[in-house]
């Protein structure tokens, strides 16, 4: 019978709050646990004074809201009693630290430099190619090359993810995608879907929707009964919906703002196509995998990380977003051709398959697992 481990989680974000690692962090924890391995979320105290504490978490240091380069908002600690986390530590004794976006301060760092255990890290975000980023990425280099030295396993959801430290050494990292919770019974498969193109996510510049919008506004004019559903806020909502009154669409536009996971899976199940067309500083393609699930075909951005999931057949729903003309006929082809949309729905739910997080779970415990034997 193989060892049961004690393993901690550290998370530097708001585990109270939704969000990509927040969620890895949680499907990992409860993965792990159902095999029967001890398993601590290690994370700051979140700001609101109403969170629920949970039993499998240990809370340290005070934490303030910082807006990342990834449009996340991150508990980044600004205070740890550096006494309580050695308590901590020789309390629970862990076999493994795995640390999740590690560069990001100061949790991380003051762990790593006390830990006896074997050090994980994984990077979940890649850095957006703009002047901003690359001005971020210098400050925080000194900072990141200062912890790799504690580090025993390097990890990251993919290769766009992995860029980065990639650049700093050369150590081999592990690619372990991120994953999804795919339902045990089969979602049963909609006979009949209407034609709407379904877009989730921030309305900010990065995600290109200004795009999907244009692109949209050319496929009217061969498919005018086709709607267009805009689901979520951000900051660029007004010059959406200005724009899409300029290009005359108005009416075929609906703008959701936030929704519910009850209404998401309710859009999922009944639209004709998903799109995403982000531009850049995506690492990987979570909405596209939940997209595949619901048997729903996508259309995505040319950005390194989508690329990175979309591949084999699914290259071909890969588009450049500022091609109005090539995008307008990909999204009409994929609401429109039934022979292609079954095919892409049959390879798509073989596909998915392995992101199920059963399997990516198995994944890190293999991979734990290894890194205890060296």
């Amino acid at each position: 019978m193989k060892k049961q481990m004690s393993i901690g989680l550290v998370c530097p974000y708001n585990m109270a709050k939704g969000g990509g690692v927040q969620e890895c962090v949680r499907a990992l924890q409860r993965g792990l646990a159902a095999k029967g391995h001890q398993v601590k979320i290690i994370t700051p105290v979140p700001r609101q004074k109403d969170f629920a504490h949970e039993e499998d978490v240990i809370y340290v240091g005070r934490a303030r809201d910082i807006k990342s380069p990834f449009a996340t908002v991150g508990q980044i600690s600004v205070s740890l009693n550096t006494r309580t986390l050695e308590e901590v530590l020789e309390r629970e004794k862990f076999d493994i630290i795995h640390f999740h976006e590690p560069w990001v301060p100061i949790v991380s760092r003051q762990i790593l430099s006390r830990s006896s255990a074997k050090n994980v890290a994984t990077f979940h975000a890649k850095l957006p190619d703009t002047m901003m980023a690359k001005t971020i990425e210098k400050v925080i280099t000194p900072y990141t090359r200062s912890i790799m030295n504690y580090l025993d396993g390097f990890t990251a959801v993919s290769n766009a993810a992995a860029e980065y430290v990639a650049s700093l050494s050369d150590e081999h990292i592990t690619i372990i995608p991120n994953g999804i919770h795919i339902p045990k019974v089969k979602i049963p498969k909609v006979s009949s879907r209407d034609n709407s193109i379904l877009y989730i996510g921030r309305l900010e510049r990065r995600k290109g929707v200004k795009y999907l919008i244009r692109a949209f506004a050319s496929l009217l004019s061969n498919s005018p009964e086709t709607k267009l559903i805009i689901a979520g806020d951000g900051p660029d909502r007004a010059k959406l919906e200005l724009l899409a009154a300029q290009l005359g669409v108005t009416k075929s536009v609906e703008f959701l703002g936030y929704i519910s996971d009850e209404q998401k899976a309710s859009l999922l199940k009944t639209s004709g196509v998903f799109c995403s067309p982000a531009l850049y500083g995506e690492s990987f393609g979570i909405v596209l995998l939940e997209a595949m699930v619901y048997g729903l075909p996508v259309v995505a951005g040319d950005n390194p990380g989508y690329s990175g999931v979309m591949r084999d057949f699914g290259a071909t729903s890969i588009v450049n977003p500022k091609d109005e003309l090539a995008f307008s006929r990909q999204l009409h082809l994929l609401l429109h051709d039934e022979r292609m949309r079954n095919t892409w729905v049959d390879w798509a739910t073989t596909y998915v398959q392995q992101y199920d997080y059963d399997v990516v779970v198995e994944a890190y415990e293999a991979y734990y697992r290894r890194l205890l034997q060296t």
